[in-house]
């Protein structure tokens, strides 16, 4: 284990889901320091780990994995509900250095990270696809996202968010990996907990709730 703390960048498209992983950190702050929050930026700050949360943001090929990247250093983590084997090792090949299931602890996350600033690279034990993660995330997913406040799962905002942007349903399935069924079933889910039937409505709930992406960065979020 390092002496110091490894330094750490929470990247994701949202404030509420970065802040939510920095909360989760927090309590290890003898083994690891988020020194940075960014949201739709690239992190600034000289970090050890970039930890990417792929609320939002797709998976394997859809994950922009090469713009985190700078001559090596820093090294990245993703933090996804997809760990389809096949998933895993497109993102690694790109250029990840760790993967890590939404299902993971805090504990988990945290050894993670060091091994991962250790030099080594760092696979989820076994693999599910996105479907069944899906499944055994929700309800079960820790951190924040936006529309939890309103009851939905995180998997159900994150559809919407997809949809409040404009993606069509066969797009949400690509981005995600989720089946096209699966999409269906969270969109009827979600509209019904949000009260809409359209899809234009759910657009406007999108626009008034904060499913569309942040752009902020937050440097040293935990200094008093």
């Amino acid at each position: 284990m390092s002496v110091h703390p490894v330094r750490v960048a929470v990247v994701n498209d949202f404030e509420l889901v970065v802040a939510g992983v920095a909360a989760m950190l927090a309590p290890f702050s003898d083994q690891v320091v988020v020194v940075e929050l960014d949201s739709g930026v690239p992190p600034v700050c000289d970090v050890d780990v970039v930890l990417v949360d792929t609320f939002g943001q797709g998976e394997g090929e859809h994950l922009s994995v090469d713009d985190l990247l700078d001559d090596g250093k820093p090294r990245v983590v993703v933090y996804s509900w997809n760990t389809r084997p096949d998933v895993v090792e497109r993102t690694m090949a790109r250029g990840a250095a760790g993967y890590l299931p939404k299902s993971a602890r805090a504990e988990e996350i945290v050894a993670t990270v060091v091994k991962v600033h250790a030099g080594e690279a760092v696979r989820p034990q076994g693999g599910v696809d996105a479907d069944l993660a899906a499944e055994l995330a929700d309800g079960e997913s820790s951190g924040s996202w936006p529309g939890k406040a309103h009851g939905l799962s995180a998997r159900e905002a994150e559809v919407v968010s997809l949809i409040s942007r404009g993606l069509s349903n066969q797009e949400i399935a690509e981005r995600t990996y989720l089946s096209i069924n699966s999409v269906k079933t969270y969109i009827r889910t979600a509209y019904r907990k949000i009260g809409v039937t359209r899809r234009s409505q759910a657009v406007a709930w999108g626009l008034q709730h904060g499913l569309l992406p942040d752009r902020s960065r937050q440097v040293q979020p935990l200094d008093s």
